[in-house]
């Protein structure tokens, strides 16, 4: 084995370090664990809020680095807190009341225990599209309505706006008409074959990419010692950081002809397949996106 120019490897969970059944692979699995036997810093980067991504980073049985939300919470997988990035109340406040009539496509998240980490108005909208999180983090939810009354006290993480990729594009359109623009950060997440879009709002300049770019500054770690692997648009930001970016192969078409490396698919553990090239002979030089 040759030691890899690779010190940071930076990994989305959800399409892909996840199957299409929201399963880690035992091949994935085994990647990391060799990826973190051989010398390399392993962040999970992912639209998840922290707890909702712990069972996946617990895993790997190793100590690592969680972005979660987007880049808003970087935290250990122990529980240290290095950044966080909160949405003002102020511009959450301005963001609900702007974005009144998909107000039941919303959802608050905040760092907090308990049953009221996630604040929806109402479930029904939601229901028809993520169902299956809302099942899965029932117990984390609160109904408060109106919707503006969650961020009387506390500033949110973030806020998201799911639904069918139709109407979430109107709900793209209504914020780029916002008179707050440059408080806030949109990211785009969007599975086609689901027919689901996620739009997450953040505090100004909060991505997967600058929450990459402060870790890796305070680790003493140049861009081009780090890989970063993701599938989706929310992605975009960390690729374009990274040294040697590497796009999923379930990715949509323009993002695979970004002109970063292609891997395998998340149902054919394309995590690993990249990493077992990387581990047993290197990349000859970074890439880097366009």
């Amino acid at each position: 084995m040759v030691t890899p120019p690779i010190r940071l490897l930076a990994v989305d969970i959800d399409g892909t370090l996840t199957d299409p059944h929201f399963q880690v692979s035992e091949r994935n699995i085994n990647a990391l664990r060799a990826a973190h036997e051989a010398g390399i810093a392993v962040m999970l980067a992912t639209g998840r809020r922290h707890d909702y991504a712990l069972p996946i980073a617990r895993q790997f049985g190793f100590p690592l680095v969680l972005a979660s939300s987007n880049g808003a919470v970087v935290r250990s997988s122990d529980g240290e807190t290095f950044f966080t990035d909160f949405l003002p109340r102020e511009t959450a406040r301005k963001l609900i009341r702007h974005m009144d009539r998909f107000r039941r496509n919303a959802v608050l998240t905040f760092d907090r225990p308990g049953h009221d980490a996630l604040v929806l108005e109402r479930f029904e909208e939601l229901n028809q599209t993520i169902s299956r999180w809302l099942e899965t983090n029932r117990q984390y939810i609160q109904y408060v309505s109106p919707l503006e009354n969650a961020v009387s006290v506390q500033d949110p993480v973030q806020a998201m706006y799911c639904g069918p990729v139709a109407l979430m594009i109107g709900a793209q359109a209504r914020l780029a008409e916002a008179g707050f623009l440059d408080e806030i950060t949109i990211l785009r997440t969007q599975y086609d074959h689901r027919d689901l879009t996620i739009l997450d709002i953040l505090t100004r300049d909060c991505s997967k990419g600058h929450a990459l770019r402060r870790w890796a500054e305070q680790q003493g770690i140049p861009r081009e010692q780090i890989m970063a692997i993701g599938d989706n648009y929310n992605d975009r930001e960390m690729l374009e950081y990274a040294g040697v970016p590497v796009i999923m192969g379930n990715a949509s078409l323009d993002l695979r002809q970004s002109g970063w490396r292609v891997t395998a698919s998340n149902a054919e553990s394309g995590v690993a397949v990249v990493l077992e090239e990387l581990l047993g002979a290197g990349f000859p030089e970074p890439i880097r996106g366009k």
